[in-house]
């Protein structure tokens, strides 16, 4: 399986994104049309907020793609350059799951194959870093889709989650609901709540890579098995 947006040539990522760009100001021109008529301003200004919020990953990403701020490891697993002794994971974005899951796929399909994406991700940043003599590195990722005993088997413990991180889950509610809603198959109402932190060091997860890599071609056997 492959990135539908990166296989594409230049011009067409730039016509794709214009495409996007021009679709959103369709729509937030439409609500603010709607909101001067009926002189409810909430209605243009909370739409704005609601697009924006929805099409950011679209821009940003390729773009910290581009300028090397942000490394793919697997088509659904990313992290930011190192910074003060921590590597940021995060999984794919609504970007990544609109260019990514095959629409073919049921909802467990699909939660088997972000899994695996998930665990191909850390086994490819394990290998990248486990001989830079980064052992202190600290990794550190926020899912609302891996749960506490996964995350504990692969090597991570649970850390308070904290309010920044918080405030941009809760501004970015309806990105999270469209993106957990492609992963399900079916509109899902994500539970910030069940939202946590992970973090480990770089040195107790080269020790759980052979159990990771063996876990990885569990989760691949089963998804060609489908």
């Amino acid at each position: 399986m492959e990135h539908r947006f990166y296989i594409k040539t230049k011009k067409e990522q730039f016509l794709t994104q214009i495409w996007i760009a021009f679709s959103a100001i369709v729509v937030i021109l439409s609500f603010f049309l709607i909101s001067w008529y009926t002189e409810i301003y909430l209605i243009g200004i909370f739409f704005f907020s609601l697009v924006l919020s929805i099409i950011a990953p679209f821009f940003d990403v390729p773009s910290l793609k581009k300028s090397g701020k942000l490394t793919y490891h697997s088509l659904l697993f990313l992290s930011e350059k190192p910074k003060n002794g921590v590597i940021k994971i995060h999984g794919g974005t609504l970007f990544d799951y609109v260019f990514v899951i095959d629409k073919k796929m049921n909802g467990k399909q699909r939660t088997s194959f972000i899994i695996q994406q998930y665990l191909q991700g850390l086994l490819n940043l394990i290998e990248e870093n486990e001989n830079n003599k980064a052992d202190n590195l600290v990794v550190r990722g926020t899912s609302y889709i891996i749960n506490d005993r996964t995350a504990q088997r692969i090597g991570f413990k649970v850390v308070k989650t904290d309010y920044i991180q918080k405030l941009i889950l809760t501004y970015n509610y309806f990105n999270i609901l469209f993106t957990y809603s492609i992963a399900k198959g079916k509109l899902s109402f994500p539970k910030l709540n069940d939202t946590k932190t992970f973090e480990t060091k770089l040195s107790d997860l080269v020790k759980r890579k052979e159990y990771i890599r063996n876990l990885n071609e569990k989760f691949k056997s089963t998804l060609a098995n489908i």
